[in-house]
Formats: C-alpha cells, structure tokens, sequence
C-alpha cells in the first residue's frame, strides 16, 4: 500500500482526478485532452509548492518514508560487489550496523552504515537500526582495517539515535561513541560520511567524522529527534512541529550553519520516488570526492579534518 504523509494529500487528489479524466476519455472515446492538461499542469504547480517549500517537521517525516532506500539498497545499487564483515571481536555482531568491503567500478573501499530493515520482522532484527555499543565498534574494526590497506572508507548514516537500553550504557555506550570520534578525527585515509535518512545524536556521529560530510535533501541531522525535544521542553509530543523548526534540523539549515559539506539533492518527492536516480547520484558524489582526496597529502588531510569540526559552534568562557 503506498504511504502519503498529510502534506501530500492534495497531490494525491489531483492524481486520482487525472486517472479518472483518463478513464473517461478512454471508455467514452471523448476528446478531454483540455482538462487533461489543466490538471496536469495543475498537479505540477502543486507538487513545486508543496515539495519545494516543506517545513522541518515534513522532511523528518519524508526521512522516515518505509519506502526510502536504507543502507544495504544504496549498497546494491552503487557497488559491483560487497563482502561483509561481522562482529566486534568482543560481545557479538550488532545488526544495526553492517559494513564490509565493496567496489564502486574500479575503486575498492570500506562501506559501513546503519540499517533499520523494510518490514515488521526485519526491523525487530535490525533493532530499529538502533546499535549497541558493539556496532560502534564493528564500525571501528573496519575503519581501522581500511587504514591498515590503505582503503577510502564511505558511511552512511540513518538511525533514530544508538540504543538507550539499560545493557548498552553497561557495555559502555557513550565510550564506544567517544572512541569512535577520536579514532575518526586522525585516520589516515578518506572518509566520506552521508546521512541518508535520520542522523539523530551520537549515534549518527559515532560513524559520522569525515573529510566530507552531506546530507540527502530531505533528511535532518540534530542532537535530537523533534519528538524528544518536545517531551523534554512541553511534557508532550504535540509540539514536535515547533520543535523540528527550532532545531535548525533541515539540510540546509545544516549547510547554513557550516556543519556539513553539502546538500545531495534527490529526485523530485523524495528518495523513495526513483531509488535508480539517487543510488547514481550519490555514486557519482562519492567518485568525485575520492578523485579529489586521493590527491591530497594525508598528514593535510588529517590537519583539515581536525580543524573543520574544530571550528564548528562557539565557545564563550
């Protein structure tokens, strides 16, 4: 069943009108080629309207569509072959987190992502996406392994945030996450990180540290997720629309704020619209990237990856 947020609602009445146009023309052989064409050019103001002009709670929604491709999609459709790779070496193989080696045409590298899974079962397997401090450091593991053979090293980054159980904060949580930032800032090869989804907290940044950091158009990187953020400063969930605006969550509020790279525009209505279409554009973004990284002296670009998150926000003492 296809999934329409409330927002769209208006684009889907005139695509069910223009399919009944259609219908009637066709069964009644009667020209209607002039209301055919009103509405379609109406449905395409519409979409410019409503697509090009959403709000900050609207992307967090069109984030989280069940039909936007995850991790292991963009995998399938960017990369010639994938070898993954399991477990910490500690506790046990966190399913939220995969990662393993690929090729994208000539290049080999070290892919690494948070996957939440497409349906009910799937999702329980994945926990949500949801990692535990073991997926952190599986995504360490591998990050330290591409820097032992020299290999550029992509993530990607959708999780509603890293695991809040009682039993991850035991096996050391927030540790996993710090380690990983500290490991990330001063590794000796190309990291290019983008978020594909939802970055929410420390658990998107505990993969999130590169020499390139975007976002998908319609996705939001934030310390929290608007519905928290409600919960802690209304004592209800009925504020999140306010509090996704007041979060400066968006891609481009995150560009504004010089705390990303750049914005990887998607296919008009979101990613789910033409995976094909955005599995190729961020290929193509993630080639270039490394075409210009590969080139630069890797103590510079250690120096410059330090200094720009070194330089994010202001400090007052």
């Amino acid at each position: 069943m296809k999934t329409l947020f409330d927002f769209e609602k208006p684009i889907d009445d005139l695509v069910g009108q223009l399919d009944k146009v259609k219908q009637v023309a066709e069964k009644t052989q009667v020209d209607m080629s002039a209301t055919i064409s009103e509405l379609e050019a109406e449905l395409k103001r519409t979409r410019e309207q409503i697509y090009g002009n959403m709000t900050g709670w609207q992307k967090v929604q069109m984030s989280r569509h069940p039909d936007r491709p995850q991790t292991l999609d963009y995998i399938s459709m960017m990369c010639d072959n994938f070898l993954e790779l399991h477990g910490d070496r500690t506790v046990k193989d966190d399913k939220a987190i995969i990662g393993g080696w690929a090729n994208i045409d000539d290049r080999s590298l070290m892919v690494i992502g948070h996957q939440k899974g497409k349906n009910t079962k799937e999702r329980q397997f994945r926990n949500f996406g949801m990692a535990n401090p073991e997926g952190y450091r599986k995504a360490l593991r591998l990050m330290k392994m591409a820097e032992k053979f020299n290999k550029p090293i992509v993530t990607l980054i959708d999780t509603m945030g890293a695991y809040p159980g009682l039993e991850a904060e035991e096996r050391g949580q927030g540790e996993a996450i710090a380690r990983n930032l500290l490991e990330m800032s001063v590794l000796r090869v190309p990291i290019i990180c983008i978020v594909i989804g939802e970055g929410a907290s420390g658990g998107a940044l505990g993969i999130g540290i590169g020499d390139r950091v975007y976002m998908l158009e319609h996705t939001w990187y934030s310390v929290i997720s608007p519905e928290s953020c409600s919960s802690i400063l209304w004592r209800s969930w009925d504020y999140k629309e306010r509090a996704a605006e007041s979060l400066k969550l968006t891609s481009e509020n995150m560009l504004s704020n010089g705390l990303i790279d750049g914005i990887i525009p998607e296919p008009f209505g979101g990613a789910h619209q033409d995976p094909a279409q955005i599995g190729q554009t961020v290929k193509q973004q993630i080639l270039t990237d490394l075409n210009l990284l590969k080139a630069k002296n890797k103590d510079e670009m250690v120096t410059e990856r330090i200094d720009k998150f070194c330089k994010m926000g202001v400090v007052v003492e």
